[in-house]
């Protein structure tokens, strides 16, 4: 079965601290998603998870008015719990910022494609509706 184009991409904090580095592929795969009209989320808390005490703010403060900066709420933070108890093992205290990116991935237009280094952590809970790509 032919996967589906996405309607929204969704970048964790290692997406987004490549794509503050200026990584080619990084900036390539945002650009083209840009390109086609799939809008570009990042959750609040990746932001602070991305950046270090080099982290370029003015490189920040443009790349981050290109994307759409999404809150994590309350319906939000509720998902995020129901998905850590859903994948067994996972702790909020290791594991609560990729949650709300998997809750925020949840509540945008699907298919939605997740640029993250964890696969594995969360492609069981959410089924064919996320599509979890790594970086």
């Amino acid at each position: 079965m032919k996967e589906q184009p996405a309607r929204s991409l969704v970048l964790a904090s290692e997406a987004l601290s490549l794509l503050l580095r200026n990584d080619r592929k990084m900036v390539a795969r945002v650009e083209a998603s840009r390109q086609v009209g799939v809008p570009v989320h990042v959750p609040t808390l990746t932001i602070v998870e991305a950046v270090h005490g080099k982290t370029d703010l003015t490189r920040l403060k443009w790349v981050l008015s290109r994307v759409r900066v999404e809150p994590a709420g309350q319906e939000d933070s509720l998902t995020a719990v129901e998905l850590l108890q859903y994948a067994d093992g996972l702790h909020g205290h290791k594991h609560a910022i990729d949650a709300l990116v998997t809750a925020l991935a949840l509540r945008v237009p699907a298919p939605v494609v997740i640029l993250t280094p964890d696969r594995d952590d969360w492609a069981r809970p959410c089924e064919s509706r996320v599509i979890i790509k790594e970086v």
